[in-house]
């Protein structure tokens, strides 16, 4: 299989993006997230959304050239408008700004509406711990999920994901989706033509299938039973009622041109790391270094950093059927 640098792979997401009409700015953008994404192993939320997000520009239900509006409702908060684009740009944004405001308040929040997919939602958090803060975000989803007991999907697959800064090492880095695999996961085995496990998705007629096609048109499993989707419900009211997004059956699937945009949502909670106890960062490399210090255990996201490393270092690998499709977008 072809062999991509990153500055390659970067290059040709963004000229595939550009040619269906979206903005250079938000092309960039986007095209970062995706790259970093793949680079860290996280391929249903990397290149493989090329051609599902360059044929939603085409169509209209992305806006291309959206730019994102930012508000501050109150001291310590900020409603930022996607205006039906990639969410990546509002993500910059709230990246961009919220630092500032959770450094005098102690902490700061953030709300995007009529959003969309925003991939590997640990991004965005990492780079605000990076900054110094302790940062969790919420996301909801086209519905994916039954509520426990019922059959019919009403809610999203809603990933939260957490960072923490660590003192002269990168952040630790949580991030999970609340059905039993990321909806992502279930893409890139149909694309690859693989079967999937058993236990991850319930066909149309709420039968187990291994058979990726089939569990995209029916629902995925929850982590954790009952407790993940009383967890979805909680991702859903936050990311999406509180913010003034589309709830998950309400929204347009992310996978493909049809129907209207999916203005989904997402919440970002930031806190400054140091504000209520001056030593939190020396107390969370204890709390690291007492899981590290045992064989055969690790923190989250240590094999994600790993791919990364592996990734500058070596590239990545594509499949020669993927470059065609982002060629053909």
């Amino acid at each position: 299989m072809p062999i991509l640098t990153l500055d390659q792979a970067q290059a040709l997401v963004t000229d595939a993006l550009l040619r269906c009409g979206t903005s250079p700015t938000a092309a960039d953008s986007t095209a970062r997230a995706l790259v970093g994404a793949e680079a860290d192993g996280l391929r249903g939320h990397g290149l493989s959304r090329v051609p599902a997000y360059a044929a939603q520009v085409r169509a209209g239900k992305v806006k291309g050239d959206a730019v994102p509006s930012v508000t501050q409702p109150r001291p310590g908060l900020l409603a930022v408008d996607a205006a039906h684009g990639f969410a990546y740009p509002a993500l910059d944004r709230v990246v961009a700004d919220l630092p500032a405001i959770a450094r005098v308040q102690g902490v700061a929040a953030a709300g995007i509406r009529r959003s969309h997919h925003c991939g590997a939602a640990g991004r965005p958090v990492e780079a605000l711990a990076e900054q110094g803060l302790v940062a969790i975000l919420f996301a909801n989803t086209p519905a994916a999920m039954a509520p426990w007991g019922g059959a019919r999907a009403v809610l999203g697959t809603n990933p939260v994901a957490f960072a923490a800064p660590l003192p002269g090492r990168a952040p630790v880095v949580i991030d999970l989706s609340l059905s039993k695999v990321a909806r992502g996961a279930i893409v890139s085995a149909r694309q690859r033509g693989e079967a999937i496990p058993e236990g991850w998705a319930l066909d149309a007629e709420g039968r187990p299938t291994t058979d990726p096609s089939a569990a995209l048109a029916g629902t995925m499993l929850p982590l954790g039973d009952a407790k993940g989707i009383a967890l979805a419900l909680m991702v859903e009211i936050l990311a999406a009622g509180l913010v003034g997004a589309r709830f998950a059956g309400e929204a347009s699937s992310f996978l493909d041109a049809a129907g209207d945009p999916p203005g989904t949502g997402q919440l970002i909670l930031a806190l400054d790391a140091t504000a209520l106890a001056t030593d939190a960062l020396e107390r969370f490399a204890v709390l690291a270094g007492s899981i590290e210090a045992q064989p055969g255990a690790r923190l989250p996201g240590s094999r994600r950093l790993a791919l990364r490393a592996r990734a500058e270092a070596e590239g990545l690998t594509i499949p020669e059927i993927l470059l065609a499709e982002i060629a053909a977008a």
